[in-house]
């Protein structure tokens, strides 16, 4: 029987890593700047390079492979769904969108769901939502909404949202930007209770700033958000595409508060299941029901095969009580990175399996301990230059939690 390896290895000349990273680098744009390896295969938690060496996977394509790569379910479901119907665009109905959308709404505890394809996606679409919202119930004059975000905040790379960054590489040659939007601190709550206007419409925030440094706000703070928002009919807008689904060690990051529900939720990443790029804004009748046919819409959103693939994905989910096994597994890890002894570790913090590990000044640019962890057999990636950050798939058990604090010891300790 032919293995994946022997077949790849039949189907393309093996090159080296140099020729393959080489070849990306003279025809892909230079958006980005990845380590330098090339990956080929992957199971659960490990990943193959392209030359046969094994790594443990700790950041998940930032949480989008919760459920651990090509999880057999999610794939069955992929391979299943592509042999019946993969595309109707939204002028049709298709047999996966409605039971999918159902599972959805019931594990968030809201009513409706709008699907869309990716994270910025979904977030455009709670921005135009909000902002209907605002002038169809509110009754903010024509033009006028605003919404609050928070410094630090990473929703996305469209227009819009690169507007309202604070990262001035996001921003840099990009404008001009669109209005309404107002910027406040992170986890402080009075400042958000002065921002709000007449014409405000909603507060967008992330309840763990992932790209902002894995950064957590205090205790209690999202209980006093929601009460904010109610008291001044603003619609608290949870960003929950990289902390949601289990991430964290609950469902949604929100519950780590009491009384904290959001008026509206925005998923994506883990929703897909690592195999296929599903989004969604999730929301009361009272918020959703002011869309009307043709005032937004997505090609591919709600396709039958992208729906075929989350359903199960939120299945698993579920059945392997994933956010259970990631609340376990991070309070061991946080617990024995609190442990290591090093002048080089300034903070580490976090919730669930999204933890970051902020370096002292004196030690420079995290990137060069993540290229050290990834001679190591471990794959991290650097965050706001200073803060290493741990996302494992959900599915990591102890074994594979305590080579992960070997080699991260074995590199910054001391």
């Amino acid at each position: 029987m032919k293995t994946l390896s022997t077949v790849r290895e039949m189907e393309m000349p093996h090159r080296s890593q140099q020729e393959i990273m080489a070849q990306a680098e003279h025809y892909g744009a230079t958006n980005y700047h990845p380590l330098p390896v090339v990956l080929a295969q992957a199971d659960d938690v490990w990943v193959w390079d392209s030359e046969g060496r094994r790594y443990l996977d700790c950041l998940s394509a930032y949480s989008a492979v919760n459920q651990g790569h090509r999880h057999p379910r999610i794939v069955q479901a992929l391979k299943d769904q592509a042999e019946r119907l993969t595309l109707t665009s939204r002028a049709f109905h298709n047999d996966r969108m409605g039971p999918f959308l159902e599972r959805l709404c019931n594990l968030a505890e809201m009513d409706r769901a709008l699907p869309m394809n990716t994270g910025a996606e979904a977030v455009e679409t709670a921005i135009k939502t909000a902002r209907k919202w605002g002038y169809t119930v509110k009754g903010v004059a024509h033009d006028q909404a605003e919404i609050i975000v928070c410094r630090n905040n990473f929703h996305g790379r469209t227009t819009t949202i690169v507007g309202f960054s604070s990262e001035a590489q996001y921003r840099d040659g990009f404008g001009p930007f669109a209005p309404g939007f107002k910027t406040i601190d992170f986890g402080d709550s009075a400042q958000l209770e002065a921002a709000i206007t007449a014409n405000t419409v909603a507060f967008l925030v992330e309840p763990i700033q992932g790209e902002g440094g894995i950064v957590v706000p205090p205790s209690g703070y999202f209980t006093t958000v929601r009460r904010i928002c109610s008291r001044y009919n603003v619609l608290y807008i949870a960003d929950e595409i990289q902390t949601g689904l289990g991430r964290t060690g609950k469902r949604f990051a929100y519950q780590h508060d009491h009384d904290a529900k959001p008026d509206m939720l925005i998923v994506g990443k883990a929703l897909g299941g690592g195999v296929y790029p599903v989004s969604a804004v999730i929301a009361p009748e009272a918020v959703l029901g002011v869309f009307r046919p043709g005032d937004h819409g997505s090609t591919f959103g709600g396709n039958p095969l992208g729906a075929a693939v989350a359903d199960v994905a939120l299945q698993v989910l579920e059945d392997e009580r994933l956010a259970e096994r990631a609340a376990e597994s991070g309070a061991y890890l946080m617990a024995r990175l609190k442990k290591i002894q090093s002048c080089k570790i300034a903070e580490v913090r976090g919730r669930g399996l999204l933890i970051g590990i902020e370096l002292t000044p004196e030690v420079g640019h995290a990137r060069r301990y993540c290229e050290q962890l990834l001679e190591r057999g471990l794959l991290c990636k650097e965050t706001h230059e200073r803060v290493v950050r741990l996302a494992p798939p959900l599915t990591i058990r102890r074994p594979q939690l305590d080579f992960m604090l070997e080699q991260i010891e074995a590199v910054l300790a001391g």
